[in-house]
């Protein structure tokens, strides 16, 4: 569903990512976990078409996105961290008008709008403008936005911020789900390896720009011969600091 081969993103002399090997199945719930600043919105938004690689390729549902773009686009469904919505219109305003920027038939749009805000709870404040949503409010928005054409790819990048549990709870729910018939995918990118660990059906972790592992974690567990945790294996893969934190800690105490 999703494959890149010896994807590039470079900025001057800074290489953000680099040489991207990744293949993700349907019905896989993948998770891309990294350190802050290991490329891993630098990879999605490549992904997704809002930057375009220094070298190598990406697809989407069997479209290359330098070569069909508008068809991979057309099979994305795109979270990003920081939800930009149109503070001046509605949360049914914004879903309408994300609907009719994929085409679809306004009956199918108008019932699956219907759903989405019942199933976020924001049916009882669906015709409020947007600017007066809580940050959690418009993550829900921007998740319904991005599940209403029923994409065959969905990315999330770092979804569960500015969720309560409960609303957190749900998105988990609904992730496992869209990957069930076995049709679709999920590319999430998080700091909240429990998360991860919990929900995620493979996992690939990235640090300065290169895949350092990837695989189900019992495969990631072979690959750095450990049976801990994925919080073991991420810091094992990607370098754990703590000795080099230790004599600053213990000059803080002094």
């Amino acid at each position: 569903m999703i494959s890149t081969r010896a994807l590039t993103k470079r900025y001057g002399d800074f290489t953000a990512v680099s040489n991207l090997e990744l293949d993700v199945a349907p019905g896989q719930l993948f998770g891309f976990l990294g350190p802050n600043g290991a490329g891993k919105t630098t990879t999605i938004k490549m992904l997704v078409g809002l930057l375009t690689p220094t070298s190598g390729t990406a697809s989407v549902a069997g479209h290359d996105l330098r070569l069909e773009p508008q068809l991979a686009k057309a099979a994305i469904g795109y979270v990003p961290d920081n939800a930009v919505l149109y503070d001046k219109l509605s949360a049914r305003e914004f879903l309408q008008f994300s609907g009719d920027l994929y085409r679809m038939p306004r009956d199918d749009r108008d019932r699956r709008i219907a759903t989405l805000l019942e199933l976020f709870e924001l049916g009882d404040r669906a015709d409020e403008l947007l600017q007066g949503y809580s940050r959690g409010m418009r993550q829900k928005v921007s998740l319904a936005a991005a599940l209403l054409h029923d994409p065959q790819a969905l990315f999330l990048d770092e979804p569960t911020v500015g969720l309560d549990p409960r609303s957190a709870r749900l998105m988990k729910d609904i992730l496992i789900d869209f990957c069930k018939s076995g049709q679709r995918c999920v590319f999430l990118s998080t700091h909240i390896l429990e998360i991860a660990e919990r929900m995620c059906t493979n996992v690939g972790i990235i640090n300065k720009g290169t895949v350092v592992a990837s695989g189900t974690l019992d495969e990631l567990r072979h690959q750095v011969r450990s049976g801990g945790s994925l919080e073991d294996i991420f810091l094992q893969v990607t370098g754990s600091h703590e000795e080099d934190i230790a004599p600053l800690l213990t000059e803080l105490e002094r």
